[in-house]
């Protein structure tokens, strides 16, 4: 079967996470993502582990289900031929700043007034029109820039979260972002231009729960979340390891303090009610903490299993893998691929029951589908021999 964007084109100009990641998102729901790059390929094709050159691990992860063509886009005939590549495309996307983007040729005010029917998508550090527009950004600086790693420091200072949380989340917000825009010209027959700028998006995201006190102007409740900002709110050490729980109902911290062995807490005012739990988290979690390593991991999750409490285990990187449920849902399924052999992937995480996602192809090596793409664009051989020369 189909997946949901089965007949969708979109030329992807993007590079590094942000938009690969969410164009590799559009690739599993069926769309027909054509990767454009420069003659050397796009750099995290040389980052991590790799058995051929162009195809680092981390590569792989995020450019599955794409096609490969390369075009140098310094030269007059390769942005003559992108051109061509996009009148025949839905959606074309980029991550450069607008700058650039308009020296190119490849702003939304020209290929929109080439091609009104097009959504063109952005994303970039800052707002367009704003006066950052042009400034450089990267994963790192949003992470500073919007709270998130002072949220995530510790006595040592602010700490960026060890995985390149600001772009995936921009990521995700534009390939939501495109998929809005396709389903608003279904009912218009009119394309338009959106942008994700990473900063606000990582304010979007972060904030909901912390602007606490600051939405009604209440100074002394101040900002931040404090359930989220005790140093408790951990994996509790076990006898023997790490382990999660989390009780979020009055009858579940009931059950609780009973399997803690403190039933007496179910009567103290400090914990009768969500308001007043989150007052006294800190005490709350310690309650939790001291009690946890008297036991093994195996024993408190077997006991919480049967308290139908949430929890499970603290997974490392490695014990992912051995994780029984990840293993019945095929999280990280084998596949094939053509040029490196087996290796494993991420399995798409959303089930559709008519249209499912799917892994159809690997990563492409770089320029595999140049010809065949331009081909498509109505480009004779001779025009395609003169652009790989």
């Amino acid at each position: 079967m189909a997946g949901p964007l089965e007949g969708v084109r979109i030329v992807d100009l993007t590079s590094i996470v942000l938009g690969p990641y969410g164009t590799q998102m559009l690739g599993d729901a069926g769309a027909d993502i054509i990767k454009v790059e420069p003659p050397g390929g796009e750099m995290t094709r040389s980052i991590g582990p790799h058995r051929s050159a162009d195809q680092s691990a981390y590569y792989a992860n995020l450019n599955r289900n794409k096609r490969s063509l390369v075009l140098d886009l310094k030269r007059a005939d390769a942005r003559a031929a992108l051109l061509r590549v996009i009148d025949g495309a839905d959606v074309f996307v980029h991550n450069m700043r607008a700058g650039a983007a308009a020296r190119l040729g490849l702003d939304a005010a020209t290929l929109l007034a080439r091609q009104p029917s097009l959504i063109h998508a952005s994303a970039s550090g800052f707002r367009l029109g704003s006066s950052k527009q042009d400034d450089p950004a990267f994963d790192d600086l949003i992470q500073g820039m919007c709270g998130l790693a002072t949220l995530n420091g510790t006595e040592a200072g602010p700490r960026y979260v060890p995985s390149v949380m600001a772009d995936k989340i921009s990521g995700h917000t534009l390939a939501t972002a495109i998929t809005m825009a396709l389903f608003a010209r279904e009912r218009s027959g009119v394309g338009q231009a959106l942008h994700v700028p990473m900063l606000d998006t990582m304010l979007a995201f972060l904030l909901p729960e912390h602007l606490w006190g600051k939405t009604i102007d209440d100074d002394v409740a101040g900002l931040g979340y404090p359930r989220l900002m005790t140093p408790h709110r951990r994996p509790y050490a076990t006898k023997d390891g790490y382990l999660c729980i989390i009780a979020a109902t009055d009858e579940q911290w009931q059950r609780l303090f009973t399997l803690l062995g403190r039933p007496e807490l179910i009567a103290d005012p400090r914990f009768a009610d969500l308001g007043t739990r989150t007052t006294h988290i800190d005490a709350l979690y310690g309650v939790v903490a001291e009690t946890l390593p008297t036991r093994t991991t195996a024993d408190w999750l077997t006991e919480l299993a049967k308290a139908d409490l949430p929890h499970g285990p603290a997974h490392t990187l490695e014990s992912l893998f051995d994780d029984p449920y990840l293993q019945e849902v095929n999280a990280f399924p084998r596949f094939s691929h053509p040029t490196e052999g087996d290796i494993t992937m991420i399995a798409p995480p959303v089930d559709f029951t008519g249209t499912p996602l799917a892994i159809r192809t690997g990563a492409p090596g770089l320029g595999a589908h140049s010809s065949e793409i331009l081909r498509e664009a109505g480009m004779t051989d001779a025009e395609i021999a003169r652009l790989a020369a």
